[in-house]
C-alpha cells in the first residue's frame, strides 16, 4: 500500500486519473473498430455511463466469451475479466487501474485482436488502429 501511494503522490492523482482516461478511451475506441460486422460491442450502451476503472465487452451471439478468455490467456498470457452474475459467459472485460500503459494496453488489443481473428469471430477490423490512432492523438 505504501508502495502505490508514493506511486501515485509521485505521478500525481490528475495524472494517474488522465492516464486511466486515456487508456480507457483508447479500450473503448478498438471496441467500437470490433462492433462492426456484428461483432463485440461494448456492453455499457450509454456513452455518459462508461467507466475508466474497466471496459465490459459483449461478444456476439453464438461466440462464447469463456472460450475467448482461455485463447488469449494461453497463446499471450494476458488475463481477460469474466462477465459477472448474470452477464457471466456473455463478455469479458478490460481493466484499465493500475500501473498500465499505453504500450500496454496495445499488446492486450493486440492479443485479443488476434484471438478473435482465429477463433474466426465476426469483428471489424482496425481495433488496435484505432486505439494508436487516438494515443498519438490523430
Amino acid at each position: 500500500l505504501e508502495a502505490a501511494i508514493k506511486m501515485i503522490e509521485e505521478e500525481g492523482l490528475e495524472n494517474v486519473v488522465a492516464r486511466h482516461h486515456r487508456l480507457a478511451e483508447g479500450v473503448r475506441r478498438a471496441v467500437a473498430a470490433w462492433a462492426g460486422n456484428d461483432g463485440p460491442q461494448l456492453f455499457c450502451a450509454n456513452p455518459s455511463r462508461v467507466s475508466d476503472s474497466v471496459t465490459a465487452v459483449r461478444m456476439p451471439e453464438g461466440f462464447g466469451a469463456e472460450v475467448l478468455r482461455a485463447a488469449v490467456r494461453g497463446r499471450f498470457n494476458v488475463s481477460l475479466g469474466g462477465g459477472l452474475g448474470p452477464l457471466a459467459g456473455q463478455g469479458f472485460r478490460l481493466g484499465h487501474l493500475g500501473d498500465p500503459n499505453q504500450p500496454m494496453g496495445l499488446g492486450v488489443l493486440a492479443a485479443v485482436g488476434m484471438c478473435l481473428r482465429q477463433g474466426r469471430v465476426p469483428h471489424g477490423r482496425g481495433g488496435v488502429e484505432a486505439a494508436m490512432a487516438y494515443f498519438s492523438g490523430d
